[in-house]
């Protein structure tokens, strides 16, 4: 059916609201790619122009949003949103981790896997499984020999050639000489503190931050500074000036892009400015990447490393999140302290294992990896916003929810009366996985938060999990 002239409305804007009115109904849901630029004009009868108006004004009301290469998709309306978790201060003192047993227990029960995975930050469904067990079936036919002998220390030169290509795209200039492969994130970042830090010594952080930052601190004898951290504007650097004057801090660990657990992308000027001062300060900044790649920008973001002139960044990375957490591929480049991170590598483990390396040193040449990671962004974009909009419908008022700019987890802060630890106990009791909030800080902060891995395909599982999560959140209300 055409669109007709209305003498009270410009066409596009009703366009626009014919639009709005099946996404209301429901005819049109989260996630649904809506028609395409040229099927509206064809289907509507009105101007490419007409159309892209329309667009531009559900997409400016909170309707839709375009997705680089796809099309318009439909998206939870600002209007309807939660806000988000709100940026709290912390003690600005430096503390043990006072937090392990709790951690360990709940670390061990995310891996549980016959609970619904609403805990462990994994996306195994999506994972391109098929695609490197072809490859690796045919490096071990070809070459039978390929992992009887030990690989380098700092890895496969392929693979660390592949990395540093891929590195140019995103602004940041390394050397394959200069890489070292690792068993995954984890062994980069315990390198990382490793060589710029001892027992003893304080190391910034995050707050929150990832739960594995702390056990990596904790395990070196080390001490933890918390600085709060924005939802959408990270760290709060006079915070973190102010800890480097009045403490002799050794490090800082900061993750720039698709933050985890709060989801943010910090833009280029709050990385420079990061950079710099801890540049200033002749503090090593140790820069997690490890969800850099799943941005939901059609660029990938900059790292902090980009903006490092004095090689103080040390940029961790990995494929864990993004390939295969069974591979326990990962990669550092250390700045000034490369030298130490080999010599700690190689007492490490000596080398990381040939033949994942392999796998994925040819996936990537041979553009597998760049094709896989436009699809994959696009779906856990597309499952962020499905989880989203179950959380904002099944959990009690006063709930406020993070806004990812990439990756696969939410942050959701519950009511001040909602213990997350006490949920995530009865959430376990009904076989569901969540992670609490507490582990998130060094002396168990963020009591009444919890997080949510989007990893998993939507079903009626996920639906009645949460459903489920917002129940007991009320009980507890």
């Amino acid at each position: 059916m055409k669109a007709m002239p209305d003498p009270k409305l410009p066409l596009y804007l009703k366009v626009a609201q014919q639009i709005e009115g099946q996404i209301r109904k429901g005819a049109l849901r989260v996630g649904d790619k809506v028609p395409s630029i040229r099927g509206l004009r064809r289907q509507q009868g009105v101007s490419v122009s007409t159309v892209l108006q329309a667009y531009f004004w559900l997409e400016n009301k909170g309707w839709i949003e375009p997705r680089p290469q796809s099309g318009f998709y439909v998206r939870v309306p600002y209007k309807e949103r939660m806000p988000e978790p709100e940026f709290r201060a912390t003690r600005n003192v430096p503390t043990g981790i006072g937090i392990s047993d709790l951690l360990d227990k709940v670390v061990d029960s995310i891996g549980d896997h016959s609970k619904v995975p609403l805990g462990a930050a994994c996306a195994t469904p999506f994972y391109p499984n098929r695609k490197l067990n072809r490859i690796i079936s045919r490096i071990t036919r070809t070459d039978p020999d390929h992992s009887a002998r030990y690989e380098s220390t700092i890895g496969l030169e392929a693979l660390r050639r592949q990395i540093a290509r891929r590195a140019v795209t995103y602004g940041c200039s390394l050397s394959p000489n200069d890489l070292v492969v690792t068993c995954g994130g984890m062994e980069a970042l315990n390198l990382a503190v490793r060589a710029v830090a001892r027992a003893g010594d304080v190391i910034a952080i995050e707050s929150p931050t990832y739960f594995a930052v702390l056990q990596v601190i904790e395990s070196l004898g080390m001490k933890a500074i918390e600085i709060p951290t924005h939802p959408r504007t990270g760290m709060d650097l006079d915070a973190l000036a102010s800890a480097i004057r009045k403490h002799r801090v050794r490090g800082c660990i900061s993750i720039p892009n698709c933050h985890n657990p709060l989801g943010f992308v910090l833009d280029d000027d709050r990385k420079k400015e990061l950079v710099d001062l801890l540049a200033r300060n002749n503090v090593p900044l140790i820069e997690d990447d490890i969800y850099g790649d799943l941005a939901f920008t059609a660029d990938r973001p900059r790292t902090a490393k980009t903006f490092d002139t004095e090689g103080n960044v040390l940029l961790c990375s990995s494929f864990s999140k993004v390939l295969s957490p069974g591979f326990r591929v990962g990669w550092i480049e250390a700045g000034r302290f490369q030298n130490a991170v080999k010599r700690l590598k190689f007492i490490n483990t000596i080398a990381s294992p040939s033949l994942p390396q392999r796998a994925i040193a040819e996936f990537i040449e041979s553009g597998g990896y760049d094709r896989y990671l436009r699809g994959l962004r696009e779906t856990l974009s597309n499952q962020v916003q499905l989880y989203t909009q179950a959380v904002m419908r099944c959990f009690p008022a006063g709930t406020k929810i993070s806004r990812p700019a990439g990756g696969y987890v939410l942050w959701l802060e519950l009511p001040e009366n909602v213990d997350g630890l006490k949920l995530y106990q009865a959430a376990f009791a009904q076989n569901i996985s969540i992670v609490p909030g507490a582990i998130f800080s060094a002396n168990g902060q963020f009591k009444n938060h919890i997080r949510i891995s989007c990893g998993h395909p939507w079903d009626d599982s996920i639906d009645r999990a949460i459903s489920t999560l917002g129940r007991l959140c009320v009980r507890s209300n």
